[in-house]
């Protein structure tokens, strides 16, 4: 999830990372990492402001944050890719290893945090090592086709034939409505078992429910052509580049919104209005995604708002460490096993925790990134990524 070492490192990508890593931070904690819990009798305001703030949060991140990592994945995917082959080396199999490592990440972080997204990206990364020689017209091909989500699309189709058929819930909420059993309780090893079981099945069926592994590895890949494209580096051509993007993206943005919030009204069939509804919602969620990054890049190649973004550079270098951080501690603030705080805390209550915790690891992340390359978990994950190497 970090960028390699290099001369010119690009620190908007750091940065965009580390935005990226806050608002994640944010979004699990109003949802109090998975704990969806609304405390009773709190004062009328409080609870509209909650809802504000819960609506808002999650209409500016909520499946926008991860894809900007995964169009970051593969980036850095290019980029390490691209290092070694300057060199003559050939960098598939020590990424699948690298995988393996980021995938054994993924499982501690799982420990903690049921929603964790290393072990998806670790599988779904596996994929982009036999299409790393293919041209940049075959790489947009596959991306495109992946972003249209073609097995949603089938069953769309399928839907059509027979619009009347009777569907059954998705898989994944038999295994979420078992959460709770595990997670307020007292038991810090429960906990533990019942995410590392029950939670991975329900993250896993969830995940292909929502077309989320067509739509990492189709994001895996145009980060990858982006990196190919160079787009990240400051020049004039890339800031038009970027001006442009802004706007289609918000063009392309308004009218997928406004679909998705009528899909209930505009279609009457379940079976065919739950197929639409996971396409459109990916189209949405990345043309927004989009929005976001390019306008975050051209903030950042301003003098007015380098010096006001550059403060996320720091966390989105130890971005590994800071998302296993993040669900260490947010697990330990509201499960049952720690404080608890879900039954106490609101949107509103749980932003300004997810403030707090941002801002300390933001102040950790500076002090250690003045004493070391690396972030700890970082380190350990570069060192073992080169064993045996000569």
């Amino acid at each position: 999830m970090n960028t390699p070492a290099i001369k010119n490192r690009l620190h908007v990508v750091d940065a965009l990372r580390g935005f990226a890593l806050v608002s994640i931070m944010l979004l699990h904690n109003i949802e109090h990492f998975d704990v969806y819990f609304s405390p009773a009798n709190l004062p009328a305001w409080m609870v509209s402001l909650d809802k504000i703030i819960w609506d808002s949060l999650f209409f500016l991140f909520g499946g926008k944050s991860y894809a900007i990592f995964a169009l970051l994945f593969g980036l850095t995917f290019f980029i390490q890719t691209n290092n070694q082959n300057k060199r003559g080396n050939d960098f598939r199999a020590r990424f699948a290893w690298r995988l393996l490592l980021l995938f054994i990440f993924g499982i501690i972080n799982s420990a903690f945090y049921q929603g964790d997204i290393l072990t998806l990206y670790a599988f779904v990364g596996l994929f982009l090592i036999p299409l790393v020689k293919l041209n940049n017209k075959w790489i947009l091909a596959i991306a495109l086709l992946l972003f249209i989500q073609p097995y949603e699309l089938f069953s769309l189709f399928k839907a059509i034939q027979n619009p009347d058929i009777k569907i059954a819930n998705p898989i994944s909420w038999t295994y979420f409505g078992k959460m709770d059993e595990y997670v307020k309780a007292d038991s810090f090893l429960g906990t533990v078992y019942g995410n590392l079981t029950n939670g991975k099945r329900a993250v896993i069926a969830w995940s292909w429910e929502n077309g989320r592994f067509f739509h990492i590895l189709s994001t895996f890949l145009f980060g990858m052509l982006a990196g190919r494209m160079n787009l990240f580096s400051k020049s004039d051509k890339n800031t038009k580049f970027w001006t442009k993007t802004f706007i289609i993206s918000i063009i392309a943005f308004v009218p997928l919104f406004i679909l998705q919030k009528n899909l209930s009204g505009l279609i009457g069939s379940e079976a065919i209005r739950r197929s639409v509804q996971t396409i459109e919602t990916s189209w949405t969620n990345l043309s927004f995604m989009v929005f976001l990054v390019s306008g975050f890049v051209l903030l950042f190649n301003t003098n007015a708002f380098r010096n006001v973004l550059t403060p996320f550079s720091a966390i989105g270098k130890m971005s590994l460490s800071n998302y296993v951080f993040q669900s260490m501690l947010g697990a330990g603030i509201y499960y049952g096993f720690g404080l608890g705080m879900y039954r106490y805390t609101g949107a509103t209550y749980s932003l300004l925790i997810g403030i707090g915790l941002a801002l300390i690891l933001g102040l950790f992340c500076t002090w250690w990134d003045k004493k070391h390359s690396h972030g700890p978990l970082e380190a350990i994950w570069h060192k073992a990524t080169w064993l045996g190497a000569k």
